[in-house]
């Protein structure tokens, strides 16, 4: 995944109610009627908040005769799991050389600290 990519994916997820049509969705399939149901916005908003989630990769449409249900797309999150993975590491590998230098500084004593 490229990082336009991704920049799509979290801000697809950066809004509320576009995560709360992903929850709906994680349960299955859903129509553009069934995504509106828990929200108090109109129907081309709900569309818009879709293509949205299309454009990051998140949903898929299919269609069925004349119903278009949304899916979620399946590995669609795999990326950002990655990218985060890889953030945690090094987020924990900086933790732990600040852990280590904390304990060689108190085990140094001060006069030698403000020698160097």
């Amino acid at each position: 995944m490229t990082s336009d990519q991704l920049s799509r994916t979290f801000a697809a997820l950066a809004d509320p109610t576009r995560r709360a049509m992903l929850q709906r969705l994680s349960r299955g399939p859903a129509t553009v009627n069934q995504l509106r149901e828990p929200f108090r916005i109109s129907g081309p908003a709900v569309s818009k908040h879709l293509r949205v989630l299309e454009d990051a990769g998140l949903v898929v449409t299919s269609r069925d005769g004349q119903m278009r249900p949304r899916t979620l797309a399946p590995d669609a999150l795999d990326p950002v799991r990655d990218w985060t993975e890889k953030m945690r590491h090094t987020w924990e590998a900086r933790h732990d050389a600040l852990a280590t230098y904390l304990i060689e500084i108190q085990d140094t004593p001060v006069n030698e600290r403000t020698a160097s």
